[in-house]
């Protein structure tokens, strides 16, 4: 990567999601991070503690600062996807607070399908549980390159290394299994404030890093000199006037990749071939951009470029009608094959036809349950879809943001389902079919 580029895609950014089975005390740890980094105002903090007092208790319950919802509060739980955000000297952040029961795995999506990393709870009491292993194949699932095993309550078993080490150890194999490589545990208790923020006294057998400093220094991003350029066009500017008669610029956010002045291109997916003749980012010329900025790119030819229409450099994509994906339903409404479609694909969208539901993954044991009638809503499956109009997908193994869609309802423009190009995990075992109480 060139110095130039590594000095202008410099960020302090992350942005992580937190999973945890219910009563793990997540809602908890997310209060603990932002009340000891100094991220609540004074406020929200005398509002919380005038809601604890109410409740007949001492200290402040720092979990309502994440709880918001009404729902939330009386019963305990986290219902709805959450975003924090927060910052210290080293580093912004934003977080997804995202639910733990298993009938709320679509906000867990949700939350995650942007995430750079994962924090995933666990109580040390019950050690991996069935919740557990679905957030950590949702991590998986979704390519979140970093997850965070965040092992709670460390207080309630006497702050012992051995429970912690055992589960540590269980769950690094699993999410090995799951092609999960960067996996860190770090001890807590999010009560007390144990190696949340400040590093604890009571557990002097631990070295690493405590999870704020780890959230501060994991590596974020990746080398966009690396990954192919990927632009997909979002407006056509052309504004005939008497300063600006012949300008014709083609404006969007780089997806991928750094885009430089004189770079060979094609259009996709009309395939046409061409060089790119200037930048212009915020306002004035520039000889190079790179993900995510917004730009607006002008072309050495006058080609027929459209909004939707993708422009890429590096490996190109091959267009196709014909699309196999994993999916997770999002909808109430049940997915079945033979139902007609809207597919977003970044900035296009185009009609479709589901024309087969291949297999439903069960999510505790990832096996493929063949046979299915349907997607519910929280189900993850794999679908094959054919388009009206062919379209330019990468693996979404190979890239995240060109690699996914969203599939919407035509009649009322309601989102119905997310999808990722190509398979779930390559250790999905397939099975045979499985009579289910799917309705």
């Amino acid at each position: 990567m060139t110095s130039t580029t590594q000095e202008a895609t410099a960020t302090s950014l992350l942005r992580f999601a937190t999973a945890g089975s219910v009563d793990d005390g997540k809602s908890t740890l997310v209060g603990r991070l932002l009340h000891d980094s100094k991220s609540v105002l004074a406020d929200q903090l005398e509002a919380v503690e005038r809601a604890s007092l109410n409740r007949g208790q001492d200290a402040p319950d720092l979990a309502l600062l994440t709880d918001g919802l009404r729902a939330e509060r009386e019963q305990g739980i986290t219902i709805d996807v959450a975003y924090r955000y927060f910052a210290t000297p080293r580093r912004r952040f934003i977080l997804a607070d995202t639910p733990g029961h298993v009938q709320y795995t679509r906000n867990m999506v949700t939350g995650a399908s942007t995430a750079e990393l994962a924090v995933v709870l666990v109580d040390a009491r019950n050690g991996v549980v069935e919740q557990t292993r679905r957030h950590a194949a949702v991590a998986a699932l979704l390519r979140v390159p970093h997850v965070v095993l965040a092992v709670n309550k460390m207080d309630l078993v006497d702050y012992a290394e051995p429970v912690f080490a055992a589960i540590a150890e269980e769950f690094t194999a699993y999410a090995a299994s799951l092609g999960v490589g960067d996996v860190v545990a770090v001890p807590i208790s999010a009560l007390a404030g144990d190696n949340v923020v400040e590093p604890s006294a009571h557990m002097d057998w631990y070295g690493g890093p405590t999870l704020l400093e780890h959230l501060e220094t994991v590596p974020v991003g990746s080398d966009p000199d690396t990954d192919p350029a990927r632009f997909p066009v979002q407006y056509v500017i052309r504004p005939q006037s008497e300063e600006h008669p012949d300008y014709r610029g083609y404006a969007g956010q780089l997806a991928s990749g750094v885009l430089r002045v004189g770079d060979p291109v094609t259009v996709l997916p009309s395939g046409h071939t061409t060089t790119v003749a200037g930048i212009d980012a915020l306002g004035r010329e520039t000889d190079l951009a790179w993900a995510p900025q917004s730009i607006t790119v002008r072309l050495a030819d006058d080609l027929d470029v459209s909004r939707g229409d993708l422009i890429a450099a590096g490996v190109i994509p091959a267009p196709t009608r014909d699309i196999e994906a994993t999916v997770s339903h999002l909808n109430e409404r049940p997915l079945r094959a033979g139902d007609k479609v809207l597919l977003k694909h970044t900035t296009r969208t185009v009609r479709a036809l589901v024309k087969d539901i291949t297999y439903r993954i069960d999510i505790d044991t990832l096996e493929q349950r063949s046979g299915a009638q349907g997607l519910n809503v929280n189900d993850l499956g794999h679908v094959v879809l054919r388009t009206a109009e062919p379209l330019a997908l990468d693996a979404y193994c190979d890239n995240r943001r060109t690699g996914s869609f969203l599939l919407i309802d035509p009649a009322d423009g309601t989102t119905l389902t997310a999808g990722m190009a190509g398979e779930a995990f390559a250790t999905v075992r397939a099975t045979e079919p499985a009579e289910e109480d799917w309705v």
